[in-house]
């Protein structure tokens, strides 16, 4: 039966595939597809596991048969039997095979998505003990699991197969085999997500998340279509239904029938067309109408990035989040040489273009590790996260700095401090960086210039910029937490995305005196926040004097069109208008341009 779920939009564009549902605690499960010359090999892998499994429960049940009666309660007894009954269940064991033989899934993949479907008849059951033993199933998955991982093949995983949309008639015949896959799961934290640059799924939906949470965030540098915020889509859809992601509108449409399944797929093709047409401005300078020169900059996670931001036609990094070399790492921080060579990659990868480096931004809605939570603060977004949480662990900080001022030396470097609001602040950063060169220059090491920004994203920054102008060599704007603090919103929380409004007049006039501000005092300003990749806002930012965007790079093209067909002169009043409005996103409708 056809069913629609709605959610928040968060990238652009139409995926069409099959569901793979992941539980949050297997998200880091290795998804990637085998070669039929694998498939026997990888089925081998998941018997030797569960034979692993099963001679450790035998092993314990002969234990518990020495034992007496007082030692060993017959409720244990009954446990280790249960074990064993679901580790020899068929149909377990054949669907963990079909997965394999017909879909080319790996075998920890194959067995996760087998659980999947066991688990929600183990849902269904009427009878609360039967109910309950979804949670064995669980634990002996999570054993068999672990014992395959000292099982691994020789071979190292294939490249992951290319997402490329299949025809209509493919779909509608069902074929099995190279489908674009859709994952759908509660929740991926960033680092999860960064696995799914090797392009295995085509598109994600999650039950929870914002339109600015960093999981969307990373959804849109990965340019794959995506909703979050769907609430039930991980217990409404099950494993291998087709879905389709409309991601403009943010609508998942679970068991399409064929006439919608026709209509998306003209839909897809149309939007295929249409970046097409965009990549005819690629090498277009982006010069608005009356002159005006702006810089598109690009933002990226990971030093594998940069390349592909020189060839959507970035002028530069604006924004490296240097976060993801920190995360998922089960606390095991990346030493001095391993940051210095991730940023000299990024540097090297700009080709001579300038690279921004934000130093280390975790807490709030990007832990260091995404298996623990911070249950200790009521409100981890207003606690010890970003340069709070830098300057609270100096090392740490220290090995970071030196780290970039040695990658400096191989290319333009800027340094980016995120979260400052005080003075004192400002003036520790700085002298742990004068102390960082120092330390490099009593080793002997070389090192290279860098010109030191602050990120204004706080209120109390954009009330207080003189101060920030008088230490700090640029300022760049972001816009993401600059909205969650001005308007008390959480933003990776869906139950009030609705009140996450970028055009609400506290923000417009932060934005605006910032700009307005450093254009005054001869300091740079950028804006790396997800307003920079709205087209929508393209025009108010170009009227309100902006003349530097950082965006994830597919967003580059888009924004760079509207830039190409401005007047931004002709802005300036317009802008000033909707400034002074009291509800200016009234204004910002179809014929927003004054021009």
């Amino acid at each position: 039966m056809t069913f629609s779920i709605h959610g928040l939009p968060v990238t652009r564009g139409i995926a069409i595939g099959r569901a793979v549902l992941v539980a949050s605690s297997r998200v880091d499960v290795a998804h990637y597809f085998v070669a039929p010359a694998q498939v026997d090999a990888e089925i081998d892998r998941v018997r030797i596991g569960r034979n692993a499994v099963v001679e450790e429960i035998q092993r314990l049940q002969l234990t518990i048969a020495q034992m007496g009666p007082k030692e060993a309660p017959q409720e244990l007894t009954a446990l280790l039997d249960v074990h064993l009954l679901l580790l020899n269940d068929d149909e377990l064991v054949a669907g963990v095979k079909r997965w394999i033989t017909e879909r080319f899934y790996n075998a920890e993949w194959a067995l996760t998505s087998q659980l999947d479907i066991i688990s929600r008849q183990f849902d269904e059951m009427q009878d609360a003990y039967l109910r309950e033993r979804k949670a064995d199933l669980e634990q002996i998955t999570e054993k068999v699991l672990r014992a395959m991982k000292g099982a691994r093949t020789a071979a190292a995983p294939p490249p992951a197969r290319s997402n490329r949309q299949r025809s209509q008639q493919d779909l509608l015949l069902g074929d099995t085999v190279d489908v674009p896959l859709i994952l759908v799961a509660h929740d991926l934290s960033p680092s999860d997500l960064l696995q799914f640059k090797q392009g295995v799924f085509a598109g994600f939906i999650t039950d929870v998340g914002g339109k600015t949470s960093h999981t969307a965030i990373v959804a849109r540098s990965l340019d794959i279509p995506a909703v979050v915020g769907a609430r039930l889509s991980s217990q409404l859809v099950r494993q291998d239904d087709w879905l389709i992601i409309d991601g403009d509108a943010g609508v998942v449409v679970v068991d399409p029938s064929p006439i919608i399944l026709a209509e998306y797929g003209f839909k897809q093709r149309q939007g295929e067309l249409e970046r097409g047409r965009l990549l005819r401005l690629l090498h277009t300078p982006a010069v608005t109408l009356d002159g005006q020169k702006i810089e598109l900059l690009a933002n990226i996670e990971m030093p594998e990035d940069a390349p592909g931001a020189v060839k959507a036609g970035a002028v530069g990094v604006g924004l490296f989040r240097s976060e993801f070399l920190f995360m998922g790492r089960q606390g095991s921080l990346p030493d001095e040489d391993e940051q210095y060579q991730a940023y000299r990659r990024a540097i090297e990868g700009m080709q001579g273009l300038p690279v921004t480096i934000r130093t280390v931004d975790v807490g709030a809605d990007k832990p260091l590790d995404s298996s623990l939570r911070d249950e200790a603060h009521l409100n981890p977004a207003l606690g010890l996260r970003a340069i709070r949480w830098s300057l609270a662990e100096p090392a740490m900080f220290l090995t970071q700095l030196r780290a970039i001022l040695r990658a400096a030396a191989h290319g333009r470097a800027n340094v980016l401090i995120p979260m400052l609001v005080h003075a004192s602040e400002i003036r520790q950063t700085l002298a742990l960086i004068d102390h960082a060169r120092a330390e490099l220059d009593n080793r002997g090491v070389a090192y290279g210039p860098v010109q030191v920004g602050a990120m204004i994203e706080i209120p109390a920054a954009a009330l207080t910029l003189k101060v920030f102008l008088k230490y700090f060599d640029f300022l760049s704007i972001g816009t993401n937490d600059l909205i969650q603090y001005t308007l008390a919103i959480d933003r990776a929380d869906e139950s009030v995305a609705h009140l996450y409004d970028p055009m609400h007049p506290a923000v417009l006039r932060l934005v605006a005196g910032t700009i307005a501000e450093g254009l005054a005092q001869g300091k740079p300003v950028s804006l790396c926040g997800e307003m920079a990749g709205d087209t929508s806002l393209t025009r108010l930012l170009l009227g309100l004097g902006l003349r530097s965007f950082s965006m994830h790079p597919a967003q580059i093209l888009s924004v760079k069109q509207e830039i190409l067909r401005a007047d931004s002169a002709k802005l300036q009043p317009w802008a000033q208008q909707v400034l002074a409005d009291d509800e200016p996103g009234y204004r910002l409708g179809p014929n927003q341009n004054s021009d």
